[in-house]
């Protein structure tokens, strides 16, 4: 071959290798372990103590796992897919985390800066002193220092979580009229800030990890700032960005048949179906909230979505903040999202970083997930987490309260790192 020729063609194959896609990842999934998962999953369903679960699993931004087991529904028998949705309830957290550091970075507000200066309310807070568990009066003491945006994306303010924590903090939000934020669709979320902001604190801001409604404060807190609703501000900046089509606060009507029953579980601990309203602590929450046209933004937990919708928005994080060419947030913010933020403190994990709880070294002898990951869950059998090391994002969806088989989220992650090869 000539000279020119030889180049011309060398030239050529070039400009082909740049415009091949990248190879699947799917080879990085050891088949036989990748089987367990499915064994493992359908072991669950079988023996009914879930209806069914969505998985997905990506590495390096590819998908290598995601599949689908049991039914959406088991009083219709519905086959369960992968585009099913999924109420995700606290995992709205990192969302509406993400909505604060997206404030930050356009620099109109600080870490520590004081709630009150955009939520007033909060300007009178106290912290609980002594409780009558007879009629549920109490006494309250003088706050020592202003609760910050960084103590409510830390769990640190002393904000309790109405229905589901403390018995003294439940008996005193239910006599001030406040809520979980999950399943009451028709309140206003301003209203309930405002109530929250008068129940005493349970302990002074930044003294111990306390998780509560912080989340819901802030997502007020995104709403007064950005002079948008929550649910349109997550629209136009997080969601349409990430190619999030499936995620929302209240289903348009023509994905409202894709939203998954919620099931409970019998006195045998088997699956069970579950009345259209459910009493949490003398609280009756409305089961299929997010198929009404609500007007609460819970920025706590109000969201569903799907598997693959919220795997998009875990790789964004795994990125440093962006995906497909769309920046979310820097990665500067990614990595005071991602770090500890609260010293010694205890919070369950060790270490907890603003919206996430962070495995620290010992943690991670536990199951295998590698230190420095972050991750949560979801109070109806959720969960996810991000790792950096093995660059891989995952996330298991059942949608079941409660569920005495809450086991599977760990077996799961031991699975995971088992098949990656």
């Amino acid at each position: 071959m000539k000279p020119v020729l030889l180049l011309l063609s060398m030239l050529l194959q070039t400009i082909l290798l740049a415009q091949t896609p990248p190879a699947s990842k799917t080879n990085s999934f050891v088949p036989v372990a990748a089987n367990r998962i499915d064994q493992l999953i359908q072991q669950y369903v079988d023996n009914q103590w879930i209806a069914g679960a969505t998985a997905i699993v990506m590495k390096e931004g590819q998908i290598v796992y995601h599949k689908a087991f049991g039914s959406s529904n088991i009083s219709t028998k519905e086959k369960m897919r992968t585009d099913h949705i999924f109420r995700i309830a606290s995992q709205t957290k990192a969302i509406t985390s993400t909505a604060v550091m997206i404030l930050l970075e356009e620099g109109k507000l600080l870490l520590d800066e004081p709630v009150e200066k955009y939520i007033p309310a909060f300007s009178k807070v106290a912290v609980l002193d002594k409780f009558n568990n007879a009629d549920s009066s109490f006494t309250t003491k003088p706050v020592k220092g202003k609760i910050t945006i960084r103590h409510l994306l830390t769990h640190t303010s002393g904000i309790g979580y109405a229905q589901i924590g403390s018995e003294t903090y439940n008996a005193m939000a239910a006599k001030a009229g406040v809520f979980g934020q999950i399943g009451v669709p028709f309140h206003s979320l301003e209203e309930q800030v405002n109530k929250i902001a008068a129940i005493p604190l349970e302990h002074q801001p930044g003294e111990k990890w306390t998780y509560g409604l912080n989340t819901d404060v802030l997502g007020r807190l995104v709403e007064v700032v950005s002079k948008q609703s929550l649910a349109d501000f997550f629209r136009t900046r997080i969601f349409e960005p990430l190619g999030m089509k499936d995620t929302w606060f209240y289903l348009p009507s023509d994905k409202q048949k894709r939203l998954v029953a919620l099931h409970g579980e019998d006195s045998l601990k088997k699956v069970t179906t579950m009345k259209e309203e459910l009493d949490v602590n003398g609280t009756s929450l409305l089961v299929n909230y997010p198929n009404v046209q609500g007007k609460l933004y819970s920025g706590g937990g109000g969201l569903v979505s799907t598997a693959y919708d919220y795997a998009l928005f875990m790789q964004m994080m795994l990125n440093k903040g962006s995906l497909n060419g769309k920046r979310i947030l820097s990665p500067n913010s990614v990595k005071l999202m991602t770090t500890n933020q609260i010293g010694h403190l205890k919070s369950g994990y060790n270490s907890f970083g603003l919206g996430f709880g962070i495995t620290s070294s010992k943690e991670s002898l536990k199951l295998g997930v590698s230190e420095g990951s972050f991750d949560w869950g979801g109070a109806f059998s959720s969960s996810y987490w991000i790792d950096p090391e093995q660059k891989i994002v995952a996330q298991l969806f059942i949608n079941q309260w409660p569920n005495s088989h809450g086991e599977i989220h760990e077996k799961f992650k031991v699975l995971v790192y088992s098949a990656l090869d």
